[in-house]
């Protein structure tokens, strides 16, 4: 007697697939280098090491630090309640250790190699650049100071005749790499022709009697964190403004003469970057006293955003220039 085939039976005959594996992309080794004197000095490959015969520096295995940043988490305590609530959470500042290996073909070799590197690292020539490049060419780059780990060990697991270990521990005060690459947008005003157009413009500007005047212009942030703006004006221009999504604004009116902010020819750079926040121009003017009542100098967040841009150009070319740097929580 045949048992007919039930919904079950029949799809435990069918067959299962076979999932195809992902084929790995083939990508080289990353190119990693260390500058001191405040990025001025000679660059010091630590990933280039390949012949055994020659004096080098070479990043080994075990690098801690160049991930996530650390982040502080502050809290408000309840009086009569269990727990604490969320207040707000801040990047820290980021501690990084290189352990390197010091080869040399002789004794005299090593302690070039030792000069070359600590006179690199020290703290008081500046920060030194960490640059670390990809396969596909992508360079980050943290700035970091010397902090500790090349005062020497002459055991015989960390230093030969020929040879040194070290752990390299490097603190970035700003937890956050960086590119090469720039994020640049210019406007420019021509007696009261817009040279940026709508229909072929880098953004859907919308220029008219030499004013810019939108509360949405599109700004690009490739980048995975906040970055700080630099904003170059070129007069003559008699007032601006720029506001930040969330309302944040800052700015230079008319003066009550009806002249010009930014008289024609000279250049306004503001520079919100933290550390800088500085507002002078070509001709090193001060413009800080001259900025509306409670300005805020704000950054361009990660992603698709949009920014509001109003500028009243003077009687005569000028223009206007927004420049960042995309940093990254990561290389």
């Amino acid at each position: 007697m045949s048992i007919p085939a039930t919904r079950d039976r029949i799809l435990e005959d069918r067959p299962v697939p076979v999932p195809i594996p992902q084929l790995p992309m083939a990508w080289g080794h990353t190119y990693v280098s260390i500058t001191g004197s405040g990025g001025e000095g000679e660059e010091i490959p630590l990933t280039s090491f390949t012949d055994r015969r020659w004096p080098g520096i070479l990043l080994q295995a075990g690098a801690t630090g160049l991930d996530t940043p650390p982040y502080e988490l502050h809290a408000d305590s309840y009086p009569n309640l269990d727990g604490s609530s969320f207040r707000s959470a801040r990047a820290a500042a980021r501690e990084v250790m290189l352990p390197v290996y010091l080869y040399g073909v002789d004794r005299r070799s090593l302690k070039d190699l030792k000069r070359k590197l600590v006179s690199a690292l020290s703290p008081k020539r500046g920060h030194c650049v960490l640059r670390f490049v990809e396969a596909d060419s992508q360079v980050r780059k943290p700035y970091c100071y010397y902090k500790d780990g090349m005062q020497g060990n002459e055991s015989t697991e960390n230093a030969g005749f020929r040879w040194a270990k070290y752990g390299i521990q490097l603190t970035a005060f700003d937890p956050y790499f960086y590119t090469d690459d720039l994020q640049v947008a210019e406007w420019q005003f021509n007696q009261g022709e817009g040279l940026l157009k709508k229909d072929r413009g880098l953004f859907p500007l919308r220029l008219s009697r030499g004013t810019l005047a939108d509360q949405a212009v599109p700004v690009i942030n490739p980048g995975e964190v906040e970055a700080w703006p630099v904003w170059e004006t070129k007069g003559p221009v008699r007032g601006f403004k720029f506001t930040s999504p969330g309302g944040q604004a800052f700015g230079i009116s008319t003066p009550a003469d009806g002249g010009d902010a930014v008289a024609a020819g000279r250049v306004l750079t503001v520079d919100t970057r933290p550390g800088h926040k500085t507002l002078t121009d070509d001709q090193g003017k001060n413009y800080w006293p001259l900025l509306d009542p409670a300005p805020f100098l704000w950054p361009v967040e990660e992603g698709k955003t949009t920014v509001g841009i109003s500028v009243t150009a003077g009687n005569g070319p000028a223009s206007l220039k927004l420049t960042l740097r995309p940093c990254y929580e990561t290389y």
